[in-house]
């Protein structure tokens, strides 16, 4: 078993020195790996307890985590999607969608439905205020991106608009 209080003065001796990494091993096959990736950062420790009757692992060197002020920064390649000449309605708010007044009533606008700036789209209730909400574009509605009674984030898009339908 290891003692904690041993593992952190470890850590603490580790942070004040120039030494990157500690690795100690025992003769009942446990390895303790205790290493810094940057300063100012604390230690990460790693350890392993093999069965007794399986020979002493190994344990690679733990990858360096990189200070985000480094200005590295490991993302995917962005793929450029094509440009869509649709308009997106996005959600103003976080809150409930409905596409119509109440639930047996027709919706405000279908696919395939012209729609004009001011007209009513759907309702965004939150809190328990229903807020209508407007289309600022005219067009041609050529997907619904959301359900009734979905909950919608801010931002979220909800329709998608034709400008030139």
């Amino acid at each position: 078993m290891i003692d904690l209080r041993y593992v952190k003065k470890l850590i603490e001796m580790l942070d004040a020195s120039s030494v990157d990494s500690i690795e100690i091993s025992s003769d009942k096959g446990m390895k303790l790996r205790i290493s810094k990736s940057a300063p100012h950062r604390a230690a990460a420790v790693a350890a392993v307890m093999p069965p007794a009757a399986a020979p002493a692992a190994v344990l690679p060197p733990a990858p360096a985590a990189r200070p985000a002020d480094e200005g590295v920064r490991s993302e995917a390649p962005k793929v450029e999607t094509p440009k869509s000449s649709l308009l997106e309605i996005k959600s103003p708010m976080v809150g409930t969608f409905y596409q119509s007044p109440e639930p047996s009533a027709k919706a405000y606008v279908a696919v395939g439905d012209r729609i004009a700036k001011g007209q009513i789209v759907c309702i965004i209730e939150a809190m328990k205020i229903m807020n209508e909400l407007e289309s600022e574009v005219d067009g041609v509605v050529r997907e619904v991106s959301v359900k009734d009674a979905q909950p919608v984030e801010y931002g979220q898009v909800l329709f998608r608009i034709d400008p030139n339908g």
